[in-house]
């Protein structure tokens, strides 16, 4: 008994001792982020984390390369085909990822406008980008819906805007907040004008991005072609048992693996070369 008594207060004594000195918290890099977190809040996929989808991904490889070779019998081709399963629910993130973006950068401009109508009308900017709610775009209600609601509930409007930011991921808003934050913090009656600036100026980068996307897109479909099309001739390989004897061998191994290695090498390129800068997100 005294030495169970003694043993716990020496480890209780440890413990308190222990408690005193803090262990300093490793400093986070936002640079580093996850770029499939980042991916998903871009795409606006909010009840699917990064480990579910690298699971969806890791199902629709598995199920690709199941297809495929009991299809062909052939484990090289069917390990290529299941490659690009696994790589199918990226690609199609970054897709749609694109596609918000692009409907948000129309619609921008009439957010700020509304902002400038409720501003210049006597509402607090807490009470405009509530309104806009009810008022705002289809596509972004939501969103401004559920900042209302956060700050009703919170009475804080700093940590309401924040967590609207991290739900739209977009960086045309960063601006708009940012400016807004701003402007809340120090003061000025320029907001209006600020705002009818930013309007105008939002416009113009959508129509100009706009007209050169759709210059560049016959370019950027035709290398896509180019790069899927010796893929589609393996597919119609595959119903050939002659033809998939010969990729069985070693020799068979190499060269799908350099023509993996070339489509995924030259898709990447097309991608770098055909791409428009990106907007990089601010003051997140």
């Amino acid at each position: 008994m005294p030495v169970a008594v003694g043993l716990s207060s020496g480890i209780g004594l440890f413990l308190i001792w222990w408690s005193c000195w803090a262990t300093p918290a490793r400093p986070t890099r936002k640079g580093r982020s996850d770029p499939i977190a980042r991916n998903l809040r871009q795409a606006g996929v909010e009840r699917i984390g990064t480990a579910a989808f690298v699971a969806i991904s890791g199902c629709s490889g598995g199920l690709v390369f199941l297809t495929a070779f009991l299809l062909s019998g052939s484990l090289p081709v069917a390990c290529c085909f299941g490659l690009f399963g696994g790589l199918l629910p990226f690609l199609v993130l970054r897709r749609r990822a694109a596609k918000r973006a692009a409907v948000f950068r129309q619609l921008w401009p009439d957010v700020v406008d509304q902002l400038r109508s409720a501003i210049r009308a006597g509402l607090a900017l807490a009470e405009a980008l509530s309104q806009l709610g009810e008022k705002g775009p289809a596509e972004l209600r939501a969103y401004f819906q559920d900042f209302a609601v956060d700050y009703r509930s919170s009475g804080h409007f700093e940590p309401a805007l924040d967590r609207l930011k991290e739900r739209l991921s977009d960086p045309v808003s960063d601006r708009i907040f940012e400016a807004l934050r701003l402007t809340r913090d120090v003061g000025g009656s320029d907001l209006g004008r600020l705002l009818g600036t930013l309007s105008e100026f939002l416009r113009e980068a959508a129509r100009t991005r706009s007209e050169l996307e759709a210059r560049q897109s016959w370019t950027v479909n035709a290398a896509r072609l180019a790069v899927v099309a010796p893929w589609l001739v393996l597919m119609l390989l595959a119903t050939q048992p002659d033809a998939l004897n010969a990729y069985n061998s070693t020799a068979g191994w190499i060269l799908l693996l350099v023509g993996l290695g070339v489509s995924v090498l030259c898709y990447r390129v097309m991608l770098r070369i055909g791409a428009l800068p990106e907007e990089a997100r601010v003051l997140r």
